[in-house]
Parts: structure tokens; C-alpha cells; sequence
């Protein structure tokens, strides 16, 4: 299995990260993608990262909630990071009007920014989306046929939006904790889409899936979500990380 979402460089690890790491490891979790945050987040990434070569992936992006009125400066990192080494992707990027509205233009324009470097790079996307799915495609549209890729992260959307997604082309649907959620309706949504286009992810610590809602999340956590999966499409544990590991692979080529 592979957890293509996962933000345990963050400060509520650093107390057991390495014991976070084992229990993954022990779960059978083979790899960890870390999409970054902002420039905050970044020396931490980096640095769990270093720790753990092989395992740990980092991508580089500006998350659209850190999208302030300093960020020309954040994108400068970002393209400062994309010119010094390889990351695995780019994210988490996109756009999120839940928590705050007053910067939309400011997200579009640093969302479309990262796209084409993304381009410029042959790097897959990580996309935020809260709240924003029509801007979102909006964007995208811009950016069809020209062999854009990437995972709408945490997808908690509709069937159509779903068929949308892959309908564009070259997206895959990333799905975490939600899918177990009593009354999220994820299941009867996920149930729809074929499998090959889902990615399994944790956004650990958030996203807590059943039964341990309400606490902190973590990598290990990623055979709850694989095993809700297997029931909703009537399959084994294994057939269902067998092919969400493939189109993992797919998706990012840096990982090895």
C-alpha cells in the first residue's frame, strides 16, 4: 500500500514519529508521499524526508490556505525548490473557499502558476479542493489536452463530479478516512467509480477513519480505508491494494 497523502512531518508527530513510521511499515504501507504546505512546513518536510529515503516522498507546493498577501514570495520558494532538485510532485496546490474567500483571485492566479510548472517539470498534481470544485475545473480547463496529471486529494464530491474528474483525463481520485464516515455517503458515490482511478491516502493526522475517529491519524491507518474499499466493490484486501498501489505507480514515476 501506498499512503499518497500524508502530513506526519507535522508538529502533532513529533513526540513517536519513528514509532508512526514502524506501525506503517508494520501495517504494510511500502511508501509515503508528503505534500508540502508553505515555506513553514517545508524544512520539516525535507528533513523527515532525508530520515527516511526511500519511503518518504516529498512534494513541493504553496496549499492554497497559506495563499496570503505575501504570496509572490511563497511561489518564489516553490520555483527556488523546483530549480534545485527533484520532487515527486506538486502539492498540495488548488483552491479552498471554506475557511476564506477574500483571496479567490490570489488563489487562481498562484493555482494556474503551479500548474504550468507543473507542466514545465512533468510533474504529477496533488489538488486541494474545499468548496471550490466548479473553480477548480474551471482552471483545469485551460489546461486540457496539454498532458496535465494529478489526484483531486480527499475527494468528498459527487458521482458526476467523479465522472468529470476522469472524464478530463489523466486524473486519479484520492480516498481517505471519509469513505468510513456513517453518514458521509462516500461509499454509495465510490461504489460508482471504477477502481483503477482511486489513489489510497490518510492526510494523517486528519481524517481520522472508524473506528478511531476523533484522534490523531496516521499512516497505519491506511488498511481501514483499503479494507472499506474492498467491501464496497465486493473484492479482497489484497486485489484492492494491489491496484491502488499500480495506479500510485501510474501517477508518480519518481517513486522507486
Amino acid at each position: 500500500m501506498i499512503d499518497t497523502h500524508s502530513h506526519i512531518y507535522s508538529e502533532e508527530f513529533d513526540s513517536d514519529r519513528a514509532e508512526v513510521i514502524a506501525r506503517a511499515k508494520a501495517a504494510g504501507v511500502t511508501k509515503i508521499i508528503l505534500p508540502n504546505v508553505d515555506s513553514e512546513s517545508l524544512p520539516r518536510m525535507l528533513q523527515l524526508e532525508s530520515e527516511y529515503p526511500g519511503y518518504c516522498f516529498a512534494a513541493i507546493g504553496l496549499h492554497p490556505t497559506s495563499v496570503k498577501e505575501n504570496y509572490a514570495e511563497e511561489l518564489a520558494i516553490v520555483k527556488k525548490e523546483l530549480e534545485r532538485r527533484e520532487y515527486i510532485a506538486i502539492g498540495e496546490i488548488g483552491i479552498d473557499l471554506y475557511w476564506d474567500k477574500s483571496f479567490l483571485k490570489e488563489q487562481i492566479q498562484v493555482f494556474v502558476q503551479q500548474i504550468e510548472w507543473a507542466l514545465e517539470y512533468n510533474l504529477p498534481v496533488i489538488i486541494h479542493v474545499r468548496d471550490s470544485f466548479r473553480e477548480t475545473m474551471d482552471v483545469l480547463e485551460e489546461f486540457r489536452g496539454k498532458g496535465l496529471k494529478g489526484v483531486f486529494h480527499s475527494f468528498t464530491g459527487t458521482i458526476d463530479q467523479a465522472r468529470e474528474i476522469i472524464e478530463f483525463g489523466g486524473f486519479y481520485i484520492g480516498i481517505n478516512g471519509i469513505v468510513t464516515f456513517k453518514n458521509s455517503g462516500l461509499d454509495a458515490v465510490v461504489e460508482q467509480i471504477d477502481a483503477q482511478y482511486l489513489l489510497l491516502e490518510t492526510d494523517a493526522p486528519y481524517l481520522t477513519p472508524t473506528p478511531f475517529r476523533g484522534k490523531r491519524n496516521e499512516s497505519e491507518h491506511l488498511t481501514l480505508i483499503a479494507a472499506k474499499l474492498a467491501t464496497i466493490f465486493n473484492i479482497n484486501f489484497n486485489q484492492i491494494t494491489e491496484i491502488t498501489t499500480e495506479n500510485a505507480y501510474k501517477l508518480f514515476k519518481k517513486l522507486i
